[in-house]
Parts: C-alpha cells; structure tokens; sequence
C-alpha cells in the first residue's frame, strides 16, 4: 500500500499539473542527511525527510480516508459520496476526480488480472456498471483513459489514439450527464494534446470551460500544455497564453502566477544562461506569483502548487527569507511540481529547503526571526 501511494503522487501531479518534462538541476549541491552543514529541519520546526508526505501538495484528509477505504473495501460508494459533495466548479473536485482515477489505473497497472485474479481498479468498473447516471463516475471513468493512454502507450501510435478516442466519447458522455460541470472539458483538454487538436477545435473546447470555471487554475495549466506543444512547443505561445491569463485573473484568483509555470515549462531552453534566475522575466514572474499567493484565499486548493514552484525559483534566485516564508506554509507536503519530477521527491524538496536555511542564516536568519 505504501508503493501504492508514492505511484499516486507521481501520477497525481503529472496529469494534475501536466507532463513536464525532467527539469535539470545544474549548479546546486546536494546535503546529505547527516552532513554537519545541515541546519536541523526540527529547529524551524519543519518536517524531517523521512516524514515527508509525497502524496500531495497539500492536506487533504477526506480524500486520502475515502482513497484507503475505496482500496481497502473495493467498493466505490465513499468515492461517489465524495464527489457529489464537492463544488462541481471547484479546483479540489478536480484534484479528488484525478485522485480517484489515479488510484484506479495504478492499480490496474500492478494487477492486470488474469485466470483466477480480478484486475485492479475492479471498482470503478462496477461503478459505473451500477451507477450510470453518476455524474462522478463518468469523470473519473473519462481521467482513467486519458491517463492510461499516458501510461501505457507512445503518442503517435495506433494504441495511442484509440484509448484517446475512446477518452474522449467518454468525455462527452460525462458531460451530457453534467451540463454545466467544467470537469469533462478539462479532461479532455488532455485528449486534445494527445490528439493534436487543430487550434479551432481547441479553442472552442476552451471558450466551454471559460463559460463554466473562467478563472479555474488546473485547467488553465493543462492548457499550458497544449500551448506549449503546440508547433513544437513554441515558448512565444505559452508566455502569451500565461501572460493574458494573469491579466484578466480578478482579485484573490491565483492566476497571476500563470507566467512563472510558463518560464518553468521552458527552463532547459535558458537554464544554463548566468543570472538567469535574477533575470527580469523570472523577477517579474516570481513576483506575479508572490502576489497571487498573498491575495489568494488560504483554503485555495491551487495554493500550495504555487508555494512549491515558488521556492524552487526563490532558493534558485538566493532569495531566502521569502524562500523560507513559502516552506512554513508547505512544508510536510511534497507531492508537487517541481519536487515530483524527480525519482525522490522528498529529497529533492529536502536539498532546496537545506540550501534555503543555510543562505537565511548566512544572512543572519535565525528560527527565533523566521517565527516572530
């Protein structure tokens, strides 16, 4: 069960946040656990790496109780209950559809089935065998073929497109069942790359969630994704498609951090340029970000994704006290862009959190100032 949930939070945050690509980590040195250089984690009272929950981003407590009885019972009735309790709009029924589906598709991955075996994720079948009209199990249904075309398949190949085709039809049936429900057109935004919508087609898949969620941040990220494939991952599209989105983001929307996504998406293009990270376009992206985190509600589901990405740009500028102000706020929770991009996440985190206290208190940074 444990590898179980370190599989989700790698596949949460791919398909919640998009397929990035491995970033590089050129120019910071690692500390190990142990090294005298260290600063303990205990004395701001961060969280030790060992403890660290790469699951999520954030807490999320009814969900993770519903995932382990919905494993535990393979009965599907907590989930359903789950959602349909849930704002149909909301950035946390996304992230609890993706969850479900997730849990599903790794489970049929480490269970295939066979002779005397049923195949894992056997309850979201029976869901939706006994349920469907049930505007929840047909989401999570459609997310479970967009993500095991990902998983189990090479784009471009006949597979491929059939389980995208076959993830799109299911999109539409959940739509059908749900009129004014965002989540079947964010799904299928991941179609739309895997298919390689044409720009109109797209556009008018993009104009259905702007009239039901317009400031919704998880579908303005898988967007991203398609604008920055698109004409081979054209950097001038996605900066253009982030910038718009922080423009018309109103008050307390956390869409003004769009931009600083958008240069992460393309950071092996300049990652190697000097002061790149103290360079305007990352400065005025960081603080766009810093504003949305400061405005945002802080019950934002969205929120704790920008914290993270916030402090891999922070430490990386070797600006530290804002660094260490994100890390109070996140830490305990690493299932987040950039940290799961790597076979470690915990580690990762871990290595940029040390290099944060270490520059704080080489700048006369104490646990006493951080805290008061």
């Amino acid at each position: 069960m444990e590898i179980l949930w370190v599989l989700i939070a790698l596949v949460m945050m791919s398909f919640v946040i998009g397929p990035f690509v491995m970033r590089r980590r050129a120019g910071i040195q690692q500390v190990a656990p142990g090294d005298p250089d260290a600063a303990d984690p205990a004395n701001y009272g961060f969280v030790r790496q060992e403890k660290l929950d790469i699951r999520m981003p954030g807490p999320d407590q009814d969900l993770l109780d519903v995932l382990e009885v919905v494993q535990g019972t393979q009965n599907h009735r907590a989930a359903s209950q789950l959602l349909a309790g849930t704002e149909p709009e909301s950035e946390r029924r996304w992230q609890r559809v993706q969850a479900f589906a997730g849990a599903a598709s790794l489970e049929l991955q480490q269970r295939p089935g066979g002779v005397s075996e049923s195949p894992g994720g056997q309850w979201l079948r029976v869901w939706r065998a006994e349920a469907p009209k049930d505007a929840g199990g047909a989401a999570v249904h459609a997310e479970f073929l967009v993500q095991q075309a990902w998983r189990t398949s090479t784009p471009g190949t006949d597979e491929f497109r059939i389980i995208m085709e076959e993830a799109k039809a299911a999109c539409g049936e959940a739509a059908l069942l749900a009129p004014g429900d965002p989540i079947p057109y964010i799904i299928e935004l991941s179609v739309a790359r895997g298919l390689a919508y044409p720009q109109p087609e797209f556009e008018k898949l993009w104009l259905k969630i702007l009239d039901r969620a317009p400031t919704h941040m998880g579908a303005h990220l898988a967007a991203l994704h398609y604008w920055c494939e698109k004409w081979h991952g054209s950097r001038d599209l996605a900066y253009a498609f982030a910038e718009a989105a922080a423009a018309r983001a109103p008050q307390g929307s956390l869409l003004a951090a769009m931009p600083l996504f958008a240069v992460f998406e393309h950071l092996p293009e300049v990652n190697l340029v000097s002061g790149f990270y103290q360079s305007e376009v990352v400065t005025k992206a960081v603080h766009g970000a810093l504003f949305a985190v400061h405005a945002a509600r802080p019950d934002d589901p969205m929120l704790a994704h920008v914290r993270h990405l916030l402090v891999f740009f922070l430490v990386r500028g070797e600006r530290w006290a804002e660094a260490m102000t994100q890390l109070v706020h996140i830490d305990g929770h690493v299932g987040a862009l950039p940290w799961t991009l790597t076979a470690d996440p915990a580690a990762d985190y871990a290595i940029y959190r040390a290099l944060a206290v270490a520059g704080y208190e080489a700048n006369g940074g104490s646990p006493a100032t951080l805290l008061h």
